[in-house]
């Protein structure tokens, strides 16, 4: 945001000053009116300028407020999109058979959660998820693994979906969520080892076509609803970017039993 907000102060501190010099477009100076009408033009557009950096440079709050306002509007227009991704997706979302899930298989209701498991934001969701679901015996979880940090967070993600055939996945996501060591190939597997995961067959199993197609249907889901990086939740009809605490979720929980 600062960055941004110091490129909005440049460009319209900069269009105040090139009003004040009283310069005009190319197409008025190509096609404007006669040289007097010309010579007011700049003396108006000179003043104008003067005001519009004279007011900002006394006011910068209000780049700040625009700023908010900008956000604002991005936020809503976010929305909008998710919202309409959200009822146009729900076999997508809630009814792939080849995504993991925990919790109660019958839950009234279902978090969605996008993770990576190179992120550390996800790490942070990861401990409130868990915390949500020991509290409430009456959630589902929906995994949807989002490999965008890079070839080891690949690996993980493809290791994760074929631990399923041994049916470790539960204790390796969590194993592989608790990890606070950069990921390489050799430490996951050793990850899967310490789970009690047979490596050989997992190394195997890895190279189903199934797992990559999952893992491409997460993509294109993810882009449809907006998802610009990791983690991120859909429950109910909501959909909230970025990590949040327990207390969110369950607000969340109680928004989507209302029909929210």
């Amino acid at each position: 945001m600062r960055s941004f907000l110091l490129v909005l102060c440049g460009a319209l501190l900069g269009a105040g000053a090139l009003l004040a010099t009283g310069a005009t477009s190319p197409i008025q100076i190509a096609t404007g009116p006669a040289p007097s009408e010309s010579m007011a033009v700049g003396m108006g557009n000179a003043n104008l300028g003067k005001s519009i950096r004279a007011y900002l440079m006394a006011n910068p709050e209000v780049l700040v407020d625009a700023m908010a306002e900008l956000e604002r509007k991005q936020e809503g227009q976010r929305d909008n999109v998710a919202q309409r991704a959200i009822q146009e997706n729900q076999a997508e979302l809630l009814r792939d058979p080849e995504t993991p899930s925990a919790g109660n298989p019958n839950g009234d209701v279902t978090i969605v959660e996008f993770s990576d498991y190179q992120c550390p934001y996800c790490k942070k969701g990861h401990v409130a998820v868990k915390a949500v679901l020991a509290a409430d015996s009456k959630v589902k979880l929906i995994y949807k693994d989002l490999p965008i940090l890079g070839e080891p967070s690949k690996v993980a993600a493809v290791a994760a979906l074929a631990s399923i055939k041994q049916g470790k996945h539960d204790a390796f996501h969590e194993a592989l969520m608790s990890n606070t060591a950069k990921l390489d190939t050799d430490l996951i597997f050793k990850i899967a080892g310490s789970v009690g995961i047979d490596v050989t067959q997992l190394q195997k199993d890895m190279s189903d076509p199934k797992i990559k197609d999952t893992i491409d249907r997460n993509m294109a889901l993810a882009q449809e609803l907006g998802v610009r990086g990791t983690p991120a939740f859909v429950i109910g009809k909501q959909f909230v970017p970025g990590a949040v605490d327990a207390k969110t979720l369950q607000q969340m929980i109680a928004d989507a039993r209302k029909g929210a």
